[in-house]
């Protein structure tokens, strides 16, 4: 087995939307990002790589490259799921928070768990999406920006 774990921070900027677990969540405000700034995915990404020793998101998708700009983050998923069976492992599970006084995750939480499981080839069951708020203190509590943080096990095949 093998664990690793992932961070991944946004600053709100313009916008309409977030998205979040692959879900475009309905918001005052955008973030600002090279690609969709999608930090459930960008978390869940660096702790698989980390789990696998394969450094962070931003050796796999460099934010320099422009082939990334405006990037569906599902697509980094989809590579870190690829990634992990290559090496012989599959998700024991995911467990992924994310922090910040909006937008609220939970009416979309179950939606963000099922893109989730999909891209990982996983079941549902193995793949936790929840929300916190930091009691309006710092970045995320003056509704400056948005962050996730990720936990994942990884099992040998």
């Amino acid at each position: 087995m093998r664990i690793g774990n992932g961070f991944d921070v946004h600053a709100f900027g313009d916008g309409d939307h977030v998205v979040l677990g692959g879900v475009r969540v309905p918001h005052d405000r955008g973030v600002v990002a090279h690609s969709d700034g999608d930090v459930v995915i960008h978390a869940l990404c660096d702790a698989i790589f980390g789990a696998l020793a394969l450094g962070d998101i931003g050796r796999h998708f460099p934010p320099a490259d422009e082939r990334w700009r405006d990037a569906d983050s599902r697509q980094f998923l989809r590579h870190a799921g690829m990634l992990m069976a290559q090496q012989g492992y599959r998700l024991g599970n995911a467990d992924v928070t994310v922090i910040g006084e909006s937008p609220k995750v939970t009416p979309h939480a179950q939606a963000m768990r099922e893109i989730l499981a999909v891209d990982l080839g996983s079941e549902i069951g193995r793949i936790s999406v929840k929300a916190t708020t930091t009691e309006k203190l710092g970045f995320c509590g003056r509704r400056e920006g948005i962050a996730a943080q990720a936990c994942v096990l990884l099992e040998r095949l």
